[in-house]
């Protein structure tokens, strides 16, 4: 699919201070604009205590050595509105109680719809193939929990805005493989974020999304809080066989 590369100021501050811009008006997933409050609302997905995500690509754009990023940070300077993602590893053989110990692999592009670590060709005509930015690993704790800081994410033409998770056991044996998804329409982070300085014009939601749309019970929908001025955040649940 084709990718745009948009050469131009994004107007975000730093990953510790986001900006305030116009939420004033936001686009709508029909395309109209509505008044918003500038904070998300609590718009939550189906993704409840013991339901399974459907296994999804991890291509084309994976992160290529997953063992040199253990960090929670993963912005590597890049800037866009905060976003602190947390994803809890339920076991699916223990009535999907917390997995300590899991590898949980997180990637995701920036504001412009853009990889590390690839570009330069058709897919990605913006080259980002010598740096690494918006991908890490961290391990689950006691509770089963990984939280990354990172930035709200963008999007590119033919997907939704989503965010790529891999996980492992402790052996480093591939447990899940799956894709996140954000909740649509008036009032939610999706509309405030409105795109950066890109628009949704052109945007793929999640029922034409090549990945998403089969997933009618929103599974693969997390729960995002929040607001331009303090940031967002990302909840969600992935249960797998362990």
């Amino acid at each position: 699919m084709e990718r745009k590369n948009f050469i131009r100021s994004l107007m975000i501050g730093a990953i510790s201070t986001p900006v305030i811009i116009d939420a004033c008006k936001k686009t709508s997933t029909d395309g109209s604009t509505t008044a918003g409050s500038g904070t998300a609302g609590t718009t939550t997905s189906t993704n409840g205590s013991c339901t399974v995500a459907p296994t999804e690509t991890e291509g084309p754009f994976p992160t290529k050595t997953p063992a040199s990023y253990v960090r929670s940070d993963i912005t590597d300077g890049k800037m866009g509105y905060k976003l602190s993602i947390k994803i809890t590893i339920g076991n699916i053989n223990n009535s999907c109680a917390a997995l300590a110990g899991a590898i949980v692999d997180i990637w995701h592009c920036d504001a412009e719809g853009n990889y590390s670590e690839y570009g330069g060709t058709g897919m990605q005509s913006t080259n980002y193939q010598s740096v690494h930015f918006l991908r890490g690993r961290q391990t689950t704790n006691t509770d089963g929990l990984v939280t990354f800081t990172s930035i709200f994410p963008g999007w590119y033409s033919g997907r939704a805005t989503h965010i790529h998770v891999h996980v492992y056991n402790t052996a480093g044996i591939s447990l899940s493989i799956t894709q996140i998804a954000f909740p649509e329409g008036s009032g939610t982070a999706l509309a405030l974020v409105n795109g950066y300085s890109k628009g949704m014009s052109g945007y793929t939601y999640n029922n034409a999304d090549n990945v998403f749309s089969d997933d009618k019970t929103g599974v693969e929908i997390a729960t995002v809080t929040g607001s331009l001025t303090a940031g967002f955040e990302l909840n969600f649940k992935l249960n797998v066989k362990a």
